[in-house]
């Protein structure tokens, strides 16, 4: 079966669809059956984007921008801080 890759907004709106299914009385292998996607999926995506609205998750990817952002400016002042502490050792005079 071929692969397929959900933005986080299509995620969100079949969750919206199996919850209307198990509403109505269905199962949840029914549910998922008719919304394209495996029970397993589903429990994943619930755990993940459970109880999220639309305003929820743009702020969760501003957030996880903001994080990334924030990895790469420690990571390159870490480098920084190891560039400059092996130039004072080679420029400390040795006894």
């Amino acid at each position: 079966m071929a692969r397929k890759r959900h933005s986080d907004e299509d995620v969100l709106k079949i969750l919206r669809e199996v919850e209307v299914h198990l509403s109505s009385g269905m199962d949840v292998q029914s549910a998922c059956r008719t919304a394209g996607i495996s029970d397993a999926t589903y429990y994943i995506w619930r755990k993940k984007f459970g109880g999220m609205g639309r305003s929820q998750l743009s702020e969760l990817k501003s957030l996880q921008k903001e994080n990334d952002r924030l990895k790469k400016i420690v990571a390159e002042l870490e480098l920084d801080k190891l560039i400059l502490k092996e130039s004072l050792d080679f420029l400390k005079p040795k006894a």
